[in-house]
């Protein structure tokens, strides 16, 4: 509120994967959630919705994008950014977006029943590459 009464000098996004809707109506610019890079379509539906004040339609993208957030949480034996850059690269493989889920070393690449439970998420949320 304070951005909007001076002006809007500064220009405000979030990169939190869950709260956009929140922050979009908070009056957020924008976001740049991680996440944008394995479902770019319903996050960009999300901020025209919002745009649009179609507040029904921004809740049901959300809900959405939240579900397939949970790939986050499929790691074991890792965590941080190892466990969600490594979700987020295991997701665009499977879509066929880049050639694998290949770390940096000495991050190890996810693997066995963490890729399938990560792949089952992503088919069920319906994404195209």
């Amino acid at each position: 509120m304070a951005n909007r009464a001076a002006g809007s000098p500064l220009t405000l996004f979030t990169g939190h994967e869950v709260v956009v809707d929140g922050a979009l109506l908070a009056g957020a610019d924008g976001v740049v959630p991680g996440l944008g890079n394995v479902d770019p379509v319903r996050y960009v539906q999300l901020f025209d919705a919002a745009g649009a004040a179609d507040w029904a339609r921004v809740r049901e993208l959300q809900d959405e994008v939240a579900e397939l957030f949970e790939i986050v949480f499929q790691a074991s034996g890792v965590s941080g950014e190892a466990a969600g850059l490594g979700a987020f690269k295991t997701a665009l493989a499977h879509l066929g977006v880049i050639a694998s889920n290949r770390m940096s070393q000495p991050v190890p690449s996810l693997e066995g029943d963490t890729v399938a439970r990560i792949t089952a998420i992503v088919d069920r949320a319906e994404l195209s590459a």
